[in-house]
C-alpha cells in the first residue's frame, strides 16, 4: 500500500520540526544519538529506531496513512550525500 500525501513535502517538514523542537526532543534526545526518530505529523505519535524503515514501520503499524516526518537524533539531517557531517554543532 502506498501512502497517499495530504501535506506538501514543506508542510510535512514545518510540522515534524515544530513537534520535535517544541515536545519531543527533551524526551528522546538523551541516550539516543544517532537513531532515528519518525514523527506522525498529524497525531503527534512517534517511534525511535536504529534504522528509518523500523520507526516508520511503527507508525505504519498503527495508523497506515500516518503522514510521517523523520530526522536522526542529534544531526541535522536524517541522511547525507558524499562525506559532509550532519551532526549538530554543540
Amino acid at each position: 500500500m502506498t501512502v497517499q500525501p495530504r501535506y506538501s513535502i514543506d508542510e510535512i517538514a514545518e510540522r515534524g520540526t515544530a513537534l520535535y523542537e517544541m515536545t519531543i526532543r527533551p524526551l528522546v534526545e538523551a541516550g539516543n544519538t544517532g537513531r532515528f526518530l519518525a514523527i506522525d505529523v498529524e497525531s503527534g505519535e512517534y517511534a525511535v529506531a536504529d534504522q528509518r524503515y523500523d520507526a516508520c514501520k511503527v507508525l505504519l503499524d498503527k495508523k497506515s496513512d500516518a503522514q510521517i516526518w523523520t530526522i536522526r537524533i542529534g544531526h541535522v539531517a536524517a541522511a547525507r550525500f558524499g562525506f559532509c557531517d550532519t551532526r549538530e554543532k554543540q
